[in-house]
């Protein structure tokens, strides 16, 4: 039995260790048309909590060295109408992380931020919960939807695979449901390829705002595609990688991590190992986890901004 117990631990430490994920194949027939993003158009951030880990916890090879993740949602503002991506913390996230399977319950409860949940950041941003278009979900995690129970009226975009594994009943999703699954709009992934992704979605059909289905995290997990109209470009890739590293290295969550909170680890490092294709490929593409603080920090705060339709 101590023979057994050792072995385990011994496994269990292992799957910390460093690890980059193979990458075995090049980048083909991934040039696209060039987005024409509208001159008014603007990308923002807000901060809406945070928490501290460890940087071993959040991707193979990390070392002590704590990291800020944060809580934090993409707003794009654009002519045609005003989206968030995810909703952040809301004003009783508290109640909320309470909804989650017991292991993730073992990690601290992410503090929220000074300025208060998203609903409480909309006016510095001259905005009005009424303005929004909608809120796109990259997937349906509790840390992620919280904020949506302060924005009763917002509709909330979630791909068609997503909205299925919301109604399935999956534990992750206890309060996507509990915040109500009428409220979800579904779309589907109606245009071409775009990337090596196999389908994609372009918002306004001027591409400066394309969703790919990256299911893996989550089954309908979404990625975003953001071009500006200063020439920059994101990816917001949800919670495929908690970590820049992720995807720059790449490398996989550690076993126990990935275990408790990808719906399908393969895909997941499929996913990674293409993001660093991509990115290898096109070095200019800025690669946004959603609990990077790192990266969410250079992007411009959305309270600074001036809303295009004046509310």
């Amino acid at each position: 039995m101590l023979v057994l117990c050792a072995a385990g631990a011994g496994a269990l430490a292992w799957s910390f260790a460093p690890h980059r994920l193979a990458v075995t194949t090049g980048v083909q027939n991934w040039t696209l048309p060039p987005p024409r993003p509208p001159e008014a158009m603007r990308m923002g951030v807000f901060h809406t909590g945070a928490l501290s880990a460890p940087a071993a916890l959040t991707y193979r090879g990390g070392g002590l060295e704590p990291r800020e993740l944060g809580m934090d949602v993409v707003v794009v503002e654009h002519p045609q109408g005003v989206l968030f991506f995810d909703a952040g913390l809301g004003r009783d996230a508290q109640t909320h992380a309470q909804t989650v399977p017991w292991p993730a319950r073992l990690g601290a409860t992410p503090s929220p931020d000074p300025d208060g949940a998203l609903v409480d950041q909309l006016s510095g941003a001259s905005l009005r919960p009424e303005s929004i278009m909608g809120v796109i979900l990259t997937h349906a995690h509790w840390d992620h939807v919280s904020g949506l129970a302060d924005l009763p009226q917002v509709p909330v975009w979630v791909s068609s695979e997503e909205r299925a594994f919301i109604e399935s009943g999956a534990a992750a999703t206890t309060l996507a449901r509990q915040l109500g699954v009428q409220r979800y709009q579904t779309y589907d992934f109606d245009d071409g390829p775009y990337w090596g992704f196999e389908r994609s979605h372009d918002v306004f059909g001027d591409g400066s705002v394309v969703l790919v289905p990256a299911g893996g995290h989550t089954q309908g997990s979404t990625l975003a595609f953001i071009h500006t109209p200063d020439g920059l470009s994101y990816a917001l890739i949800g919670d495929l990688a908690w970590q820049r590293e992720g995807v720059e290295l790449p490398a996989e969550r550690p076993w126990l991590l990935r275990h408790w909170v990808d719906e399908d680890a393969a895909a997941v490092r499929r996913l990674l190992v293409h993001l660093h294709l991509l990115h290898r490929a096109m070095p200019q593409l800025i690669i946004v986890p959603a609990h990077d603080r790192r990266v969410m920090a250079t992007l411009p705060p959305a309270t600074r901004q001036r809303a295009l339709r004046g509310h």
